[in-house]
C-alpha cells in the first residue's frame, strides 16, 4: 500500500467490533441452502468449521460434483478472508469450507494493497459477502523478516522491502512491550489490516473481524 493510503487509513482507522452447519454434501445446493447470510452466522460457521479441522473431524465440505455444477453458474460465498500465503494456514483447510464457501486473497504478512483491497471490494459488493476475516498467524515469516532488519539494520532485498515496509510500524509499536516480540507484531499488525479495512467506506456493507491461528492446535481466536 502506497505511504499516503497508509497515512489516510491510520487516520481514519477505527475501533469497531458465532455453529451453522454445513450443508450435507447429499443436499441440493443452490441459494437455499447456504447456510449462513449474515455475518455472525457466517462468523460462526467458520469457528464451527476451525473446531472441526483442529480437533481432526474435518467434514471436507461441498466438493462433490453436484456442487461444482451449481458453482459453475453462480457463487455464493459465505465470507472472504485476507491471510497470509503461509502454507500451513490455508483457509478452506483451517476453516473446513468447501468449493465456493470462500473467497480468499493472501500476501506474506496479509499486507494490503490496492489489489487485494479491490479483490475484497468485489466480494462485498459484488457477491454480497457480509463478513471479511484478516487471519494473522503464529511465526510468520514476514514478521520474522522485519524484526530482523529492526534488530540488524540490514538491506532488505528486491520485493521484500514493500512487506517490511507495511509491517515496520506494528513493531515498531510493539517493540518495547514485554513478552514475545513476534508474536506481539503480528498482532499489532493483524489488527490494523482489520481497522484500516473498516475504516474503508468501500466495506461498510460488510462486519470486519481479525483472527490469529495457532499452528500448534491450528485453533484460531478471534483479536480483540
Amino acid at each position: 500500500m502506497v505511504p499516503n493510503r497508509r497515512a489516510f487509513l491510520t487516520a481514519t482507522a477505527v475501533g469497531a467490533l458465532a455453529a451453522a452447519p454445513a450443508t450435507p454434501a447429499a443436499a441440493t445446493p443452490g441459494p437455499s441452502s447456504r447456510p449462513p447470510h449474515t455475518a455472525p452466522a457466517a462468523l460462526d460457521a467458520l469457528l464451527a468449521g476451525n473446531r472441526r479441522y483442529a480437533t481432526g473431524r474435518p467434514r471436507h465440505p461441498h466438493g462433490d460434483r453436484r456442487q461444482r455444477h451449481v458453482l459453475a453458474a453462480e457463487q455464493r460465498p459465505i465470507a472472504a478472508v485476507v491471510g497470509c500465503i503461509d502454507s500451513r494456514v490455508p483457509p478452506e483447510l483451517v476453516f473446513d469450507q468447501g468449493l465456493g464457501d470462500l473467497l480468499c486473497t493472501r500476501t506474506a504478512g496479509q499486507v494490503l494493497d490496492e489489489a487485494v483491497l479491490a479483490s475484497v471490494q468485489y466480494g462485498v459488493e459484488h457477491l454480497r459477502i457480509p463478513l471479511v476475516l484478516v487471519l494473522g498467524h503464529e511465526r510468520c515469516g514476514a514478521v520474522a523478516a522485519t524484526l530482523e532488519h529492526l534488530r540488524t539494520g540490514a538491506p532488505v532485498p528486491g520485493h521484500l522491502r514493500l512487506l517490511v515496509a507495511e509491517i515496520i510500524p506494528a513493531a515498531r509499536r510493539t517493540r518495547a512491550v514485554p513478552g514475545d516480540w513476534a508474536e506481539h507484531a503480528m498482532r499489532a499488525h493483524t489488527t490494523w489490516v482489520r481497522d484500516a479495512i473498516r475504516a474503508d467506506p468501500a466495506f461498510t456493507p460488510a462486519h470486519v473481524a481479525a483472527a490469529r491461528c495457532d499452528l500448534g492446535t491450528g485453533l484460531v481466536s478471534l483479536l480483540p
